[in-house]
């Protein structure tokens, strides 16, 4: 039996693109309409917003390791998070987790490696880009990153959380990350991440300067991998 998927929401719109591709995307392996048993389970934004805002990271973990103990009493073998930032938080969650999670990061990092790409742009939130979330994965592979300067940094927080996290996609903000990606590619880089669940849905390769790296479905998709039992190496240990 495929292992059971557990989704750690944190925004609804990221979180649901998740799903939809692990049960989209299951049928070419398990045959028509079928997919892994998988549970969902979110707390309010509004809370991971805060304590981010404080840079309380054992805060985001704390959230995180509710929605953890929540799934595993439901029955799930495995958790991701369709949520790059708060990823900041897994030092704090993993010794703590009742159930092994796949990392996002290390999703895209082994597929910008497997492709062959050498520079990665990172896009995302604020608090994401100035992490070390992608920096530390992309590494590990041996590739090289860039991070947007101090501005498009701005530019990108405000589209995501006043527009993309509230199902808002508007022209001019497609347009703003369009030309971000773009500066990116001026700076030596040869694909980007779409380093916030959200972004995939207004940027993909069809209008992205650089070639695209797109977090939430390639979680799902490792997600998948590992259910059916061809797996990706879990970040537990």
């Amino acid at each position: 039996m495929p292992l059971k998927i557990g989704i750690v929401a944190c925004s609804a719109e990221g979180a649901a693109l998740c799903y939809r591709t692990l049960c989209a995307e299951a049928a070419e392996a398990m045959g028509p309409h079928a997919h892994p048993e998988v549970s969902l389970h979110g707390l309010s934004l509004a809370d991971y917003v805060d304590c981010l805002e404080r840079g309380d990271l054992p805060g985001v973990a704390a959230l995180m390791l509710r929605s953890a103990r929540a799934l595993a009493a439901a029955g799930a073998d495995l958790l991701i998070c369709p949520d790059n930032t708060i990823h900041q938080a897994m030092p704090w969650v993993l010794p703590a987790s009742p159930l092994p999670w796949l990392h996002i990061a290390d999703a895209v990092a082994e597929e910008a490696q497997r492709r062959g790409f050498r520079r990665i742009g990172i896009t995302g939130t604020r608090w994401l880009v100035e992490s070390e979330v992608y920096p530390q994965a992309l590494s590990a592979c041996d590739l090289e990153w860039r991070r947007p300067p101090p501005e498009d940094r701005q530019a990108m927080g405000r589209i995501i959380m006043d527009e993309l996290v509230r199902g808002s996609f508007l022209p001019d903000s497609v347009q703003a990350f369009e030309r971000i990606m773009d500066r990116l590619r001026q700076d030596g880089c040869d694909a980007v991440v779409l380093g916030c669940t959200e972004i995939p849905l207004i940027i993909d390769d069809s209008n992205s300067p650089l070639p695209t790296l797109d977090s939430t479905r390639l979680l799902a998709r490792a997600a998948l991998r590992r259910a059916l039992g061809n797996g990706l190496a879990d970040t537990s240990a």
